[in-house]
């Protein structure tokens, strides 16, 4: 796992809705689980600028650092996507986007060198950044450069998002590129920021076929959701045949989440988790990088959500039962709310289901018929 209190510099302001004080929940959660032993943590260094240009343009890498170190926003800096509402810019913003990104390279390297199968990085996740703006809270894209250091180092990159934010800047570096396969859930971007992700993104020029978008409904469910998982990453990885998947288990499709319209559990994070191990064996000889992403129930969800995922990287069997430690739930429980939950599996009838969930999961289904009938791999 790779964490260091510093990811707690990425902070855009104290009524930021991304506001890294998760990751810092998150690490306590899973240390108190006894769920790291000596040498799993490992402590990020911040990208080069080297680095950084592998993906981002000089000039756009020169604005962040201008407005990271107080520069004023000009109107160049808001055609660069800084200086926005999403992206405000703050004082040390250059370092610590760089530190996650370097969170995300180190991971990359381990996997690609043989040193680690698997990799964790809790502060990255980016995924909406581009070659030259920022986007949806990300400025650099670490997702796109863990990538690149895979694909460098010889590997063919399958990369599945579940986010439920479309991952429209990994999207879009690798759109034209056979050896990155992109796959993106998402809700549905006639609801949802950033408004992309159609099943008719597929790619171009040699890269056509290798994105795969399935747009989702409001308020799907687990099991919805795990339908048209199953149903598209097996047979995409077993026609791609990737060396090395890199993943992003972003937890704002939970039902508590605030900036989304989704209805999963807990539940549905620890399950995705487990078949994407699966899938690291099966398909890509066991390398997966995996990263944070969005999740904006702070308390609640995050950390529980993530340290389902870290459990399953390091093979450690979690009980439907398990238990929040009573420690951290005392220690933070906010005063005046409903207490925190007990358990890190959402037991199954936390999501009361709709009337309309059929009819919900049958748009999801239409969905996934359009897109075996236009993608390649499926």
């Amino acid at each position: 796992m790779i964490y260091s209190d510093a990811y707690q510099g990425y902070r855009f302001s104290s009524d930021h809705p991304f506001n890294p004080i998760r990751l810092r929940w998150t690490y306590e959660m899973i240390e108190e689980l006894g769920l790291l032993a000596p040498g799993e943590l490992r402590g990020p260094e911040p990208a080069s600028l080297e680095d950084l240009v592998q993906v981002h343009s000089l000039s756009y890498i020169r604005e962040v650092q201008r407005l990271s170190e107080g520069g004023p926003i000009r109107d160049s800096s808001v055609l660069y996507g800084l200086g926005t509402e999403d992206d405000p810019g703050f004082p040390g913003m250059h370092e610590a986007a760089a530190l996650a990104v370097g969170g995300t390279l180190a991971g990359a390297r381990a996997i690609a060198s043989g040193e680690l199968l698997h990799a964790f990085n809790v502060g990255g996740g980016l995924h909406h950044a581009f070659a030259a703006q920022a986007a949806g809270f990300c400025i650099y894209n670490d997702i796109a450069l863990g990538i690149l250091a895979l694909r460098d180092a010889g590997l063919r990159v399958a990369y599945i998002d579940i986010d439920v934010h479309h991952g429209d800047g990994v999207q879009e570096i690798f759109y034209r590129d056979p050896q990155v396969l992109t796959i993106s859930f998402h809700e549905n971007g006639r609801y949802l920021f950033p408004g992309t992700g159609s099943v008719e993104e597929l790619g171009a020029g040699p890269g056509l076929g290798t994105s795969l978008n399935v747009p989702l409904e409001p308020f799907t469910d687990d099991a919805s959701w795990l339908e048209l998982f199953e149903a598209i990453v097996p047979p995409a990885l077993a026609s791609f045949r990737p060396d090395a998947l890199v993943t992003l288990h972003g937890c704002d499709g939970h039902v508590l989440d605030p900036l989304a319209d989704m209805r999963l559990s807990t539940r549905f994070y620890w399950q995705t988790a487990a078949r994407i191990h699966e899938f690291a064996h099966e398909f890509a000889q066991g390398r997966w990088l995996a990263l944070g992403g969005g999740g904006y129930e702070l308390l609640r969800v995050v950390p529980r959500a993530w340290t389902l995922v870290w459990a399953e990287m390091r093979g450690t069997p979690i009980a439907e039962w398990a238990e929040v430690p009573p420690a951290f739930n005392a220690r933070h429980q906010p005063v005046g709310t409903d207490p925190l939950p007990r358990l890190l599996v959402d037991p199954s009838g936390l999501v009361p289901p709709l009337d309309r969930q059929s009819e919900i999961a049958g748009r999801n289904r239409a969905t996934l018929a359009r897109l075996r009938q236009i993608s390649p791999l499926l």
